[in-house]
């Protein structure tokens, strides 16, 4: 049975909370297709995906068809049975973390790895206290909301055991790029924050960050910052959680995982890792120390995931793993993305509505701005950007408070005809609201 868009469209608002939203919710798109950084509609139009990082090596990689076909064929059941696979994959990722992350968790969601972590910090600190920085988003549960202001602002509002300190961004934060030092300034503000909760008697489980904030606006955070902070945490007596759930696996170019770029002088304790880490498949794990194992270990009660580890999903991510260095995935990265930063820089020098351009690797975002020293968010004009860009079958979508960054994150097999294509049609739709042709 072949049903029509508005069909199914109709089956959909009929059927589905309408707090799960679509793309484009005035005019969706119906995907029936998808492979490498290309996406099919019912009619055959090809749609090129700037923004898909789950398919990450590729939207059905047969690679990963394959293996998760030949995997099912032989067995898929829980980890209470030995199996090689999971110990395999546990391998392979230690290989790509610094030695002290040895131990591993398998899931099957972000949220699910964050709420883990969350867990972990907890008992191995005997704390509570959670510090995040503001616009973060850890997830979907109600454990992860609460450490979300992203969602937790327009939601039940702040728990008393959550604490926000300022984003470390240095385009539109409180210490710019102007600022000295601002990887030192930025991390003072969380030493604030410790000290105003101590006073309160309050106790630091963790602090949790995205190695490079996301839905906060694609944020680089200054070099140095990191490790600042893991210092003020440590000695508050918490962890540092390092959510790589969008950014990991080679995305950012020059290191294979995000926090890699503070430093090789900073190790988080809890890194948590999702999305790309399956190619679409829900996978998801946690790496942390032994010390923090062993005290999650000692209150006795098992921690058990029914389809965490199993051994289609470690099949799949084995592979993803091997494609990634086959088809040197992160080299690619770092060369396309380059080049694609170099065009977008073209276009700032010659559209005013081009604020900044900031990114690492394939993880790039461009800050529409009304007004280049007020830096005041160009929403309405980023909307408009995005539906045009649709027009021309290319899936882009916007991301920071002001809804008004463009957001590069494709699959890594996006290549430099890509994104000349995606820039050409950029600069046109630029061109065009300048002129008022709209």
């Amino acid at each position: 049975m072949t049903r029509s868009r508005q069909e199914t469209l109709a089956l959909r608002k009929q059927l589905i909370g309408s707090s799960c939203r679509l793309f484009f919710p005035e005019d969706p798109v119906k995907i029936v297709k998808a492979k490498n950084q290309y996406m099919y509609d019912e009619h055959g139009n090809e749609y090129l995906d700037c923004i898909n990082n789950v398919a990450h090596v590729g939207h059905c990689h047969p690679e990963v068809v394959k293996a998760a076909h030949q995997q099912n064929l032989l067995l898929n059941t829980n980890s209470r049975y030995l199996h090689d696979n999971l110990v395999d994959y546990a391998q392979r990722l230690s290989k790509t973390l610094p030695e002290k992350l040895c131990m591993f968790y398998f899931l099957n969601s972000g949220s699910e790895a964050n709420d883990l972590a969350l867990r972990l910090a907890r008992q191995y600190t005997k704390h509570e206290d959670v510090m995040v920085v503001e616009h973060a988003y850890h997830g979907h549960l109600t454990s992860l909301i609460d450490i979300s202001p992203y969602k937790f602002r327009n939601l039940g509002g702040q728990k008393e055991w959550v604490h926000v300190a300022p984003l470390p961004d240095i385009y539109r934060g409180i210490y710019r790029e102007d600022h000295t030092d601002p990887a030192l300034a930025y991390a003072n503000e969380v030493k604030t924050v410790i000290d105003q909760a101590h006073e309160k008697g309050r106790k630091f489980a963790a602090f949790f960050m995205e190695s490079l904030p996301s839905v906060a606006g694609q944020i680089i955070p200054p070099f140095g910052y990191f490790q600042k902070v893991a210092e003020h945490i440590h000695k508050a007596g918490g962890v540092f959680v390092a959510d790589e759930i969008q950014v990991g696996f080679g995305r950012v170019g020059k290191h294979f995982w995000a926090f890699q770029l503070q430093g090789e002088d900073f190790i988080p304790d809890i890194v948590t890792m999702g999305k790309p880490i399956g190619n679409g498949h829900p996978v998801a794990c946690v790496a942390t120390t032994k010390e923090i194992a062993e005290a999650f270990s000692s209150t006795g009660v098992e921690y058990f995931n029914t389809f965490g580890g199993n051994p289609v999903s470690c099949a799949i991510g084995i592979t993803v793993l091997d494609i990634i260095e086959k088809e040197r995935l992160q080299a690619h990265a770092l060369q396309v993305g380059s080049f694609l930063m170099d065009l977008l820089n073209q276009q700032k020098a010659k559209h005013a509505l081009i604020g900044d351009i900031r990114g690492a690797g394939l993880f790039i975002g461009v800050d529409l701005v009304q007004n280049q020293e007020k830096r005041s968010p160009a929403t309405t004009e980023a909307e408009f950007i995005i539906t045009r860009l649709k027009e021309e079958f290319i899936m882009l979508s916007t991301d920071g408070p002001g809804r008004n960054v463009l957001k590069f994150k494709p699959p890594l097999c996006f290549n430099a005809r890509d994104a000349r294509l995606v820039v050409e049609k950029l600069d046109q739709i630029l061109s065009d609201l300048e002129k008022g042709n709209t």
